[in-house]
């Protein structure tokens, strides 16, 4: 900056400006000053000196155009991270620069933390959030200090300090009406967020729970009538069609509709790579079956989104619009049944169990639960599903994946189960299995049950040692209700065989909370 700019930005900070307008003054005297000033002096860095606010940090992968936005950074990491700042008046998102990522990264900057002296200088975005006035202005967080925000440092606004603002319904520069969260990154043509510390949970308000909309639900009925109670095509047909490589009906994208219950349901898979261009690159697996066989549905992409959390273990779903490819790497060789948002577009539906004729109802999951006395005859690598009462939960630990890229953050946390069988607790390391909503409740007292585990014994070792991690699979459903927890406490205290039956049960009937 220039003697003269700095005797421009010297004179407007001295300004004291209206602060009735939906615009924020900080950002007046930042930001506008920025635009102001002629194309080679609006390169160069502006200084915001008065005291900021973090809203919200969110993360996600660069790619193949990321390094545009940051000509003359290192980018030595995949992360990515916009900050979605507040004076108290308004909001600003920022993209900050990498070579600021430690500060993520070593939990220093955070939601709630107090940034002080912040150097701003805009930037070109590869795409912009849906808000008033975001059309140009799009900026990158150069330096900045951060504080801890001691009572004392922080102005007030009328007797209200900036920081007890309710932040969320602050509009966005720039617009008069609060619009939510920041909903694409700034930096890269993602469609998501990632979670700030592993890549197996969902991140955002995108990922939909809700079921259908009434509007869904009566189009789907439209367009299927009564055949939706009766599927067009078995798994086995789809079998010996695709693998006798005559295809007939497999042949393209299959409209046959096929009615199957899920009976295993993977975690998120995200495969998002710097050097490669896809905006939402997720994936998850479900093992379904009918009465004729099981095979593999993978959901691809933006499916993932619309429907990853809809879907439970138990559900009975109808499928149209699907490819048969040959799964990757089995022996013998497998289909595995492609869902994708394009080409074709699928219609997936979730039936209630009435609406499938007896005959056509596909069986239901089976578990093996064993109790703690039992794991003990139990071999390496054995698949088991548990149930017991939590008496510790360790706090999360991050450590790096093994997948040769290690790159990727994996997190984990130690649980310890009791289930009175023996004087043998049950470990468990379990790591996301994105259900993050479900981890949240993971309290002493609670009730849980995880499926689909697999036991790990040290081949060294001869004593009784043994816990439990995760398979592709694993679920973990948690009690949330004090009484039920006190119930059921009793029941794995001295009846574990009985609790084991009624929490299957639950599980199908929903009564425990996912």
């Amino acid at each position: 900056m220039t003697t003269r700019d700095q005797r421009l930005y010297d004179a407007a900070t001295r300004i004291i400006p209206d602060r009735t307008g939906p615009d924020s003054p900080v950002w007046k005297r930042t930001v506008v000053l920025s635009h102001d000033r002629t194309p080679v002096q609006a390169s160069s860095p502006v200084v915001c000196r008065e005291l900021l606010f973090v809203v919200d940090v969110q993360r996600y992968s660069r790619d193949q155009g990321s390094s545009v936005y940051f000509p003359q950074a290192v980018l030595s990491g995949d992360d990515l991270y916009d900050i979605t700042l507040t004076d108290g008046d308004c909001r600003l998102a920022v993209t900050l620069d990498p070579g600021l990522n430690w500060l993520v990264e070593r939990n220093i900057l955070q939601p709630g933390s107090v940034l002080r002296n912040s150097t701003f200088t805009p930037a070109m975005a590869a795409q912009l959030p849906q808000c008033s006035g975001a059309e140009t202005d799009s900026y990158r967080l150069l330096s900045v200090e951060v504080t801890d925000g001691a009572p004392g440092e922080e102005e007030e606004q009328d007797g209200v300090r900036r920081s007890d603002v309710d932040r969320d319904s602050l509009p966005w520069f720039g617009s008069s009406e609060p619009s939510g969260p920041l909903m694409v990154p700034l930096r890269a043509n993602r469609s998501v967020f990632l979670p700030l510390w592993n890549n197996v949970d969902y991140s955002g308000e995108v990922w939909r729970e809700a079921a259908p909309t009434e509007e869904e639900e009566e189009d789907e009925e439209e367009e299927e009538g009564d055949e939706a109670r009766r599927p067009a095509v078995t798994v086995s047909e789809l079998r010996q069609s695709f693998l006798s490589g005559r295809r007939g009906v497999t042949k393209g994208a299959v409209q046959h509709q096929l009615i199957v219950r899920i009976i295993n349901k993977s975690h998120l898979m995200y495969y998002g790579r710097t050097d490669r261009n896809c905006d939402c690159p997720y994936k998850a697996v479900l093992e379904v079956c009918d009465r004729t066989g099981s095979v593999c549905v993978v959901l691809w992409n933006s499916v993932c989104v619309s429907w990853y959390r809809r879907l439970k273990p138990g559900d009975i779903i109808s499928l149209r619009s699907y490819r048969v490819k040959q799964q990757y790497q089995t022996e013998p060789e497998d289909i595995e049944i492609s869902v994708n948002s394009r080409n074709p577009t699928a219609r997936l539906s979730v039936l209630p169990e009435s609406s499938v004729s007896p005959e056509y109802q596909p069986p239901a999951p089976t578990y093996s639960f064993y109790h703690s006395k039992e794991l003990l005859d139990r071999p390496h690598g054995a698949v088991c599903d548990v149930i017991g009462l939590l008496t510790f939960s360790g706090r999360p630990e991050r450590i790096r994946s093994k997948d040769g890229r290690g790159a990727e953050l994996l997190e984990y946390r130690w649980l310890r189960l009791e289930d009175g069988a023996s004087s043998q607790p049950i470990m468990v390391k379990l790591f996301s299995t994105s259900q993050p909503e479900s981890h949240r409740r993971l309290h002493p007292l609670s009730v849980v049950v995880c499926s689909r585990l697999k036991l790990i014994k040290a081949a060294d070792r001869t004593d009784v040692s043994f816990y439990l991690t995760n398979t592709t699979y694993t679920q973990v459903y948690c009690t949330g209700n004090t009484s039920h927890t006190r119930r059921c406490t009793a029941q794995v205290t001295h009846h574990t065989h009985r609790c084991t039956a009624q929490v299957t049960h639950h599980t199908h009937t929903g009564v425990l909370h996912r």
